[in-house]
């Protein structure tokens, strides 16, 4: 007998818990796919005539929390309106009790399938496009807390998106998580990506454990695989770029990058022929960038210098 695989199972248990618009402007068009507390479903809104996202919550036997917790979701993304966060339309309990929430429909591709056929120097400058909205909700006291590839979306105009803000927390700008209601010993986040304190479940975890992830990004993007275990310099990734990776993933927060600009800063220097602050680089490694960033003005010198040596020599004789 054949085995199901995990997105056939996932679409059929989907299509058990198609929701009940009765009441709502919505009318469903298809599942989307699995997210954070429920599922996503693509919806026509019948009076504005246009394809939005609802996320519902899941039917069968859902924890008491979670309604609150999906509308909570719904109002972080309604406070962060960034070009490189999805915006929110709605939020609401359906007919068959469940809550909801629209937002914009984003057609694309996910990162992973985004980056496949894309060279090194276009894959790192998407960095910078998906710290940029971080740095925003960093900036406004909200940690993600489950940045990966799948929840990174490039939209059918190359604009770059974080999604699916389902376990993210709120608070003062620069509040740790911990002083704003989280229970020591939940471990919440994705194996590969989550930071060390989030593995073991820490109740104080800051914008930081952000930065972890974003650096686990960046290895991805360099090596199209989550890291192991510390990056280390392999033949393919430049020693640079390694270091960068090193740091932003670093076990103690304190010496990792503190912004997910900083990082994204780092990686610029490196794409721009400059020095990258993570890598303390040899004599030789900084006289051969230095020669890379400026081989044209380097080429005119040595052959001016070869002119006069030789203009000086035929002059002699």
């Amino acid at each position: 007998m054949k085995r199901l695989s995990d997105s056939v199972v996932a679409r059929l248990q989907a299509d058990m818990q198609v929701p009940d618009l009765t009441g709502t402007r919505y009318a469903v068009v298809r599942y989307l796919a699995r997210g954070g507390m429920g599922s996503v479903w693509l919806a026509e809104d019948t009076i504005l005539k246009r394809r939005v996202a609802l996320k519902v919550l899941d039917l069968v036997a859902p924890a008491a929390d979670l309604p609150a917790r999906l509308l909570q979701e719904a109002r972080i993304l309604a406070s962060l309106e960034h070009p490189g966060i999805v915006p929110v339309h709605d939020a609401g309990t359906l007919a068959d009790g469940r809550a909801f929430y629209c937002m914009k429909y984003v057609e694309g591709q996910t990162l992973a399938q985004y980056i496949a056929e894309r060279n090194l120097t276009d894959r790192l400058r998407l960095l910078e496009r998906i710290a940029e909205p971080l740095d925003f909700a960093h900036a406004r006291g909200i940690i993600h807390r489950d940045l990966k590839p799948e929840n990174i979306m490039i939209g059918a105009f190359g604009e770059v998106l974080v999604m699916d803000w389902g376990l993210a927390k709120a608070g003062a700008p620069g509040l740790r998580s911990g002083e704003n209601g989280s229970a020591r010993g939940s471990i919440l986040g994705t194996a590969g990506y989550m930071s060390p304190e989030q593995a073991r479940g820490d109740a104080e975890v800051d914008h930081r454990t952000d930065i972890f992830s974003l650096g686990a990004i960046l290895w991805f993007l360099l090596k199209g695989a989550p890291p192991t275990d510390q990056p280390a310099v392999t033949a393919t990734v430049p020693r640079p770029l390694a270091a960068v990776c090193r740091k932003a993933m670093a076990a103690d927060p304190s010496m990792r990058y503190q912004s997910a600009g900083a990082l994204a800063a780092d990686v610029a220097h490196y794409l721009n022929g400059a020095p990258v602050r993570a890598y303390r680089e040899s004599l030789l490694e900084r006289a051969a960038r230095i020669y890379a960033r400026h081989r044209t003005a380097v080429v005119l010198v040595a052959v001016y210098l070869l002119m006069r040596l030789l203009f000086i020599l035929f002059a002699h004789r």
